[in-house]
Formats: structure tokens, sequence, C-alpha cells
């Protein structure tokens, strides 16, 4: 048995990606013009992780829509796995951003300079914080919700950028306050560690995907909790394998019925445990393997 994602939950997962595109522009253009005004590296280096989540966000849409593409006769188990390319892409894009911000800082930690218009610059960084922040938590339930690897590590991201924008603003206020120059360029240079270790975390999540890994725990626990419920009818089950491709879940398991059960039972039973397994874990895509049971059996 096989549950999709309806027509409608497909269309809310593409906006909710021209959601991220709209508020990466718009953090685009009030980080670069805090940077202008003040001069400031460490807001250039939050500006370059903005220009870095726009192109993650146009990137996650286009996987959105190959994911959201019906089975066809060459990928007959579907596309969902094209978002983890979207995690994947965006992982690198934020090591290229990194490097770019160590580029930019370290010559001005050797060469301090001032800063200027640090009200103006606050202000413009304050308020992109605030649309990062509603919208990676709009993202993130929406990925919860959808089971959308895509918008999930958007989310991620977005957060990411927030705390390195806190990071930021107290660091500049700081700059004033102590009069260390060097301060500035330093935690440029903290924000790209930072955003290299959420980097390396969206790669190891699109290679884990990519590599067919086991369904969460939890969600095999749910799977196993519901295929004990049938062990009272006097069958068994065994060789449960599960995979994740995005927000789909695939498992294939063997059903051991009595030998003397006829084939229009047996089925029934597949038909039973596929449709219990769907309702338990959503989008859940069951193959079932129908053996005789040979006595002594051990579960």
């Amino acid at each position: 048995m096989t549950n999709t994602p309806s027509d409608t939950a497909e269309r809310s997962a593409h906006h909710y990606a021209y959601l991220s595109i709209a508020a990466a522009l718009a953090t685009i253009s009030l980080k670069a013009g805090a940077w202008w005004v003040t001069g400031s590296v460490g807001l250039l280096s939050d500006a370059l992780e903005s220009v870095v989540n726009l192109a993650g966000a146009v990137f996650a849409l286009w996987m959105l829509l190959i994911a959201n593409s019906p089975p066809d006769d060459k990928h007959p188990w579907g596309h969902s796995k094209a978002e983890y390319f979207s995690s994947g892409f965006e992982g690198t894009l934020i090591f290229v951003a990194a490097i770019a911000i160590a580029v930019t800082a370290t010559p001005r930690l050797l060469h301090p300079e001032p800063l200027g218009s640090l009200d103006i610059g606050l202000a413009l960084s304050v308020l992109s914080t605030l649309i990062n922040f509603i919208t990676a938590q709009v993202l993130f339930r929406a990925g919860r919700r959808l089971h959308s690897i895509a918008l999930e590590a958007d989310a991620k991201h977005l957060m990411t950028d927030v705390w390195t924008t806190v990071g930021v603003l107290i660091g500049i206020v700081l700059v004033p306050l102590t009069g260390w120059l060097w301060l500035d360029p330093v935690i440029a240079l903290l924000v790209a560690a930072h955003i290299l270790k959420e980097g390396a975390h969206l790669m190891r999540g699109a290679v884990g995907g990519l590599m067919d890994e086991a369904m969460e725990p939890q969600e095999q626990e749910a799977v196993a909790s519901v295929l004990n419920r049938f062990l009272e009818l006097g069958v068994r089950w065994q060789n449960l394998r599960t995979r994740r491709a995005g927000r789909d879940r695939f498992l294939h398991l063997d059903l051991l019925v009595p030998p003397d059960w006829t084939v229009e039972r047996a089925h029934q039973l597949a038909d039973d445990v596929e449709d219990a397994i769907g309702a338990a874990i959503p989008g859940a895509k069951v193959t079932t393997h129908v053996e005789p049971m040979r006595a002594p059996f051990v579960q």
C-alpha cells in the first residue's frame, strides 16, 4: 500500500519555499545596508550568509518541485531523494561563504578600522533578524508537518543565521564600548567557524539520506508496535528493513503465516498490515512477503 502526499500538501511546500526566498531577499537588502553604513566585516559576514540563504532557498524550491513529481518509468519509486541534494547544496554554499568571510576578515584583523553609523546599522540588522526568526519557525513547523527535509534544512540554516546575527550585534556594540577594533574581525572569523559546523551537519544529513539510512528509531518502534498487534492471529514477522527518502518511508518485511492458511487469507493479512503501518507512518510505502510458518519459530 502507498500513502502519498496530497496535492494540497505539495502546493504548501512550494509556498513555504517561496516564503523563504522572499525572506532571504529582504534580509540581504537589510544586512547589506547595515554593512554599507558601518563598514563592519562582522555585518558583511552576516550579509554573505544571507546570500547563501537565498541560493539555498531557490535550490530548495527546485528540488521540491522535482521531489513532488510523480513516479515514472525511470524512477518508479518517485523522486523524493531530490530533497537531499538541496541539503547538500546548501551545506556546500555554507563552506564557500565561510571561506569568503575568513578572507575578508583576516586583513581587517591585521589592520583594524573604526566603525561608523552604528545606530542605523544595528536597527537594520535587528529587523533582518526578526524576519529570519519568524520565517525559520514557520519553515520548521511546515517541514515537520510535511516531512520535508528541504524545508527543515532551510529552517535550521535560518536559525543559524539568527544566532550569527545576534553574536555579530553583540560584538559591534562592544567595539565602541571597549575600543577594541580587532573585536569586529574576530567575531567575523567566529561566525565563519560557526557556520562551517552547520554546513557539515547539513552535508552529513544529505549523505545519510542518499545512502539509504534506516528510519528513525522511534519510527521503527512504532512499526514494531503495529506489527506486534497481529501476533494474536498466530502469525509472525521478521526481516524488517527500512529506509528514508525525503518525506517518504520505505519498509520491507516478511510475514509468516500458518501453513494451512489460504492464499486469500494471507493476502488479506498483508493488506491489513500495510494499512496499519500506513496509518502509523504517513507516507509509508510498505512491501510484504508472505511465507508459510515452519515450526519451531523464534521471533
